[in-house]
């Protein structure tokens, strides 16, 4: 599974190797590493809590494709513009304090 994390027109893609079993700790650290070389504040954002249910969106699948990813994308998430996109992938969009875009993209891995 691969996540993209878009900042205006930069990104940094985040290999995540088990999705069931993923360190949401270091994902998250990548995250933060990132946003503030860009001089994007994150930290009022509930990035921790999205991750993981993204993952699941896309990983998850109990009911059958896509099902969990539009379960998340009909209930949203605190602030965030998240749409399913056909193939499996799953968006989450938000403006942050510093009025820059930040753009999540997780898709699985084939």
């Amino acid at each position: 599974m691969v996540l993209d994390v878009v900042i205006d027109d930069t990104t940094v893609t985040i290999q995540i190797e088990k999705p069931f079993q993923h360190d949401l700790d270091a994902i998250i650290a990548q995250i933060e590493r990132f946003t503030c070389s860009r001089g994007t504040d994150i930290a009022a954002l509930d990035i921790r809590g999205l991750i993981p249910r993204m993952i699941k969106g896309i990983a998850g699948c109990e009911r059958g494709c896509p099902a969990n990813a539009k379960s998340l994308v009909s209930g949203g998430y605190k602030g965030f513009d998240v749409q399913y996109v056909e193939g499996g992938i799953l968006t989450a969009r938000i403006m942050t304090r510093d009025n820059s875009i930040l753009y999540l993209k997780i898709f699985p891995d084939f």
